[in-house]
């Protein structure tokens, strides 16, 4: 799973796509018969939201492909994405619904809900990873401290003492600062906020001390001189902070990246999800599409159906015992 997670990562730094375009040859994408006239792009959460963005990015890209086909974005928030996530996997698999999700509702979700409406393993065509956004390590400057290791030597010294911000409770930045807390063995408390927005708002006003948060959230508030950044969430440093030390560099093994994927409902026909694939994969890794994502501090990736399969299942892996062990669960 690692391996597979780290050569689609690797093909994003290196700006080059992962699946060739016109691998199935000109009859089998043309067995496929997509895009249909109407394709309704599913996103199961809010305008405005990173899944959103990325959304309206591959639509806007099809769109000047195919003027003689519409392609709209439909949000469907709620319940964690599991409701649009549904309305994916519940549509008829004929290529005119899709969906763009994240790692809650097509795997993270799976452990911390005891009932999803829809199985991600067996409702679900994962089509291909979209793009991937690097999440960093931030502190208020109040604590003093600017490196990960004088971060967890204030913890241990006080546990207890400080409180960590996240998105929400099962968010990736609530799980992956639990699983820094649990391999450094620091305690912190948490405190779970409404979205970027308003846990970088907890942060600035010292309400929250510490977060793990999308970079692009936390970049803009630099120039403060209240915020400063220890650690960012990548395998690898990444082009849009390269004096940032990773996690891992700094002593703490974990990636945390929040991922964005194309999905389709199961049973749409191997010819409809080639084509979708190769597609979607070519739009997202275009230039236009590639200055888009910059701009939201985001990678293109474009991989196979493969490969993106094994980034779902890995990061149930990645999660599942650490969200047991410690006891999360949202019902």
């Amino acid at each position: 799973m690692q391996l597979s997670t780290a050569l689609v990562l690797a093909a994003a730094m290196c700006g080059a796509p992962v699946s060739p375009v016109w691998a199935q040859g000109p009859q089998g994408l043309q067995a496929g018969n997509w895009p249909t006239k109407l394709v309704k792009i599913v996103v199961p959460f809010a305008p405005g939201s990173t899944p959103d963005i990325v959304a309206r990015i591959l639509a806007d890209g099809l769109q000047q492909k195919f003027a003689s086909s519409a392609f709209v974005v439909e949000n469907k928030p709620g319940a964690s994405g599991n409701i649009g996530t549904d309305a994916v996997a519940k549509a008829a698999p004929d290529g005119s619904t899709i969906g763009v999700s994240i790692g809650g509702p097509l795997a993270i979700n799976t452990v911390l809900f005891s009932r999803l409406p829809y199985d991600p393993s067996k409702d679900i065509a994962a089509v291909t990873l979209l793009a991937i956004q690097p999440s960093v390590l931030v502190v208020n400057t109040s604590l003093g401290v600017d490196s990960v290791a004088g971060l967890i030597a204030l913890l241990k010294k006080d546990p207890g003492k400080y409180t960590y911000g996240s998105i929400g409770v099962g968010s990736l930045s609530h799980l992956a600062m639990e699983a820094i807390g649990q391999k450094a063995g620091a305690k912190m408390v948490h405190l779970p906020l409404q979205g970027s927005p308003a846990a970088m708002t907890a942060l600035l006003r010292d309400d929250v001390q510490i977060a793990l948060l999308p970079s692009i959230a936390v970049t803009p508030q630099l120039e403060s001189g209240t915020l400063r950044i220890l650690a960012i969430s990548t395998g690898k440093r990444s082009h849009f902070l390269p004096d940032t030390v990773t996690l891992k560099e700094a002593g703490i093994d974990l990636e945390a990246d929040a991922w964005l994927g194309l999905i389709a409902p199961a049973g749409t026909s191997p010819a409809i999800l080639a084509r979708m694939q190769a597609l979607a994969s070519a739009v997202i890794t275009s230039p236009a599409a590639r200055d888009k994502l910059a701009a939201q501090q985001m990678e293109p990736v474009g991989s196979t159906a493969a490969e993106f399969r094994a980034v779902i299942d890995a990061e149930i892996g990645r999660w599942e015992p650490l969200i047991k062990a410690a006891g999360i669960r949202i019902n």
